[in-house]
């Protein structure tokens, strides 16, 4: 018998597979460039074949149609202006999400934050209060704070993605350690899927495409990428270039490939 979380999690992912857009960060640094607009933005990765988006409650009424791709919706909130950047406190819940339709939703972890506690307490409640209401729930497991020295210390990654899992997260987004083989051990460490982040905009879309690449090839079950897509110059073309190496297997070169068509025709 299929579950209501399994069939919304069918909603965000496609075979397993998920290739999310993150599109949460008018929260914490305003309307940055590629999500003024948040129903252009969307139809245009909708358009390409993105799996999801990730959008606060407020983007999610704001949207102008009906989104094909499944809507993720951000529970947790701080800004880069605040005193506490890294604490990250719950701005919305279970019941809003489900209200305004959304298919899944998801916080904000800074571990190693000096109120990592206060989240992890955070984490802990939402995730019951999905299983309660069968809404999957998307950790997102950064190693943040005020005395972490490398937020890309494979070691302490292994251990933020573990917890996210072990704290009733049916996804866990993370950063990306640089390499498959550390990547792998990320992945070999976690009982639930893991996504990588895109973090800061590369210079160049063939640079994300090698880190898609990378992490797919370590076991991940694909990406959340946010500003090296919606700071693209054509969204919807990354968004296809991806989505050839997450769904089909293929490589950067097959990637830059379908970009370059998209952005030749």
């Amino acid at each position: 018998m299929t579950s209501g979380k399994s069939r919304r999690l069918s909603r965000i992912a496609r075979d397993g597979r998920i290739l999310c857009v993150p599109m949460d960060h008018g929260v914490s640094d305003g309307p940055i460039n590629g999500i003024e607009d948040i129903t252009q933005i969307v139809k245009k990765v909708d358009e390409g074949g993105a799996s999801s988006v990730i959008l606060h409650k407020g983007a999610i009424k704001a949207l102008k149609y009906e989104p094909s791709l499944g809507i993720i919706m951000h529970l947790s909130a701080s800004t880069s202006y605040g005193p506490t950047p890294f604490s990250k406190v719950i701005v919305s819940g279970i019941r809003e999400a489900v209200f305004l339709g959304a298919d899944a939703v998801s916080l904000h972890i800074n571990v190693g934050a000096a109120s990592e506690n206060d989240m992890l307490k955070s984490l802990g409640t939402v995730a019951d209060e999905c299983d309660r209401y069968g809404v999957p729930l998307i950790a997102m497991m950064y190693v943040r704070g005020e005395n972490v020295k490398n937020p890309y210390d494979p070691d302490l990654i292994k251990k933020a993605v573990r917890l996210g899992g072990e704290l009733g997260a049916d996804i866990v987004k993370a950063p990306y350690t640089g390499s498959i083989e550390t990547f792998s051990e990320v992945v070999r460490g976690s009982h639930v899927p893991v996504a990588i982040a895109g973090g800061p905009k590369l210079s160049n879309i063939g640079d994300a495409f090698r880190m898609a690449e990378g992490a797919m090839k370590a076991g991940a079950a694909g990406v959340t990428f946010g500003r090296n897509i919606f700071q693209d110059s054509r969204p919807d073309a990354a968004v296809r270039g991806l989505a050839k190496i997450i769904y089909e297997g293929g490589s950067i070169e097959d990637a830059l490939r379908v970009y370059n068509e998209e952005n030749n025709s």
